[in-house]
């Protein structure tokens, strides 16, 4: 048999989606492939540290009740080393003034959401080191993480967007009357959200404009940078998987749909990974093929306007009117059991445990450095 593929899962985060990552890196790790692949963990506790994290403790790792998991910070702290110059790297415990049991891995598989992984930081750090690593490189996963410059990206490629107004901490604690009325000029609902956080973490939908000040003092705690958009009445929220073309266009999965069982609710942090009962997931969702069309296509642009590689969810509007507006993209999209990514690709003939194949396969054929 051949030596199988070292495949270093980094989870975890110092990010306020730590739990989400530690989901997602228990069902990766579940579905991998066995025969080809060997797990290697690798978590980033809350506080930052790095530690490493046995196989079998990281496929354990589940949502009990409500609970998510989470990483303890009693572990000892390891370091990452650079491998042989191959797009390898090693993992190390540090014990007193030595390094203890070092684990090379072959490809990086980071599942990290958020801030201080998501948003081109780990993925410049691979870079500096040379190390393969499944996803988007830095600059497309910076700016995707980054609301404001996602939406201005987009703008500048000719892709459709809903209104924005983005407030920084100065403007608020400087500017806060001209900020409220920029606001207001879009209408209300409206959606506050963090500039750079994912998993609807942080985010209010306001609907009059004595709401607004609460709804950026709470976005606040999670990024100093907010993004306010109009809200699309009456729109579809239908999203895309989409994966790296492997020298060619990106494949792009059938569309899904996202329903509220309650009106005027959203899809929130406790809608996506707490509650099974909220929302309902339609998996593919009823298009009529002209719409499909024109929707995936929007898509692949988005994709390719970013600079995405590897994968990304592309969250769309369908608004009443026929027009296909972007929300916005996600260069890391969740993995649970609830995601839309791997059932959209499910849906559309890629199961769980070949798509985390594709993804890892991509990562290998990439070289490393500018490209």
């Amino acid at each position: 048999m051949a030596q199988r593929i070292r495949v270093g899962i980094v989870f975890g985060g110092a990010s306020s989606e730590h739990d989400v990552s530690c989901l997602t890196a228990g069902g990766v790790s579940r579905a991998i492939d066995a025969d080809r692949f060997e797990v290697v963990g690798i978590g980033i506790t809350p506080s930052g540290r790095w530690v490493q994290v046995p196989a079998d403790e990281l496929r354990a790792l589940r949502k009990q009740g409500d609970e998510l998991p989470r990483l303890d910070e009693s572990r000892p702290t390891a370091v990452l080393l650079p491998g042989a110059g191959d797009g390898s790297a090693r993992i190390a415990t540090i014990d007193g003034d030595r390094l203890a049991d070092v684990r090379p891995f072959d490809v990086a598989f980071t599942l990290l959401h958020g801030p201080f992984g998501e948003d081109g930081t780990i993925q410049g750090m691979f870079e500096m080191l040379g190390v393969k690593y499944v996803g988007s490189g830095v600059a497309a996963s910076a700016n995707g993480m980054d609301k404001d410059l996602m939406k201005r990206t987009l703008a500048a490629s000719g892709l459709p967007g809903c209104r924005f107004v983005t407030v920084t901490a100065r403007q608020w604690s400087q500017q806060r009357e001209e900020s409220l009325a920029r606001i207001a000029k879009l209408g209300f609902p409206v959606f506050v959200k963090p500039a750079r956080g994912g998993s609807s973490v942080g985010i209010t939908k306001v609907d009059a404009v004595d709401e607004l000040e609460q709804a950026v003092l709470f976005a606040q705690k999670f990024d100093p940078k907010l993004v306010v958009e109009e809200g699309v009445l009456g729109a579809r929220e239908v999203e895309f998987a989409v994966l790296g073309g492997r020298g060619g266009a990106p494949r792009v999965s059938l569309p899904g749909e996202i329903v509220m069982r309650t009106d005027g609710a959203f899809y929130d942090f406790e809608a996506k990974y707490v509650s099974d009962d909220d929302a309902i997931l339609m998996v593919p969702t009823a298009m009529d093929d002209e719409l499909r069309e024109r929707a995936a296509d929007v898509a692949a642009r988005t994709f390719e306007a970013m600079g995405a590689e590897g994968l990304a969810r592309v969250d769309l509007f369908l608004a009443a009117d026929g027009h296909v507006l972007v929300n916005e993209i996600n260069t890391m999209p969740g993995f649970t059991h609830i995601s839309m990514f791997p059932a959209l690709w499910a849906a559309s003939g890629m199961d769980y445990t070949a798509l985390i194949t594709d993804l890892i396969e991509q990562a290998l054929e990439r070289p490393v450095g500018l490209r």
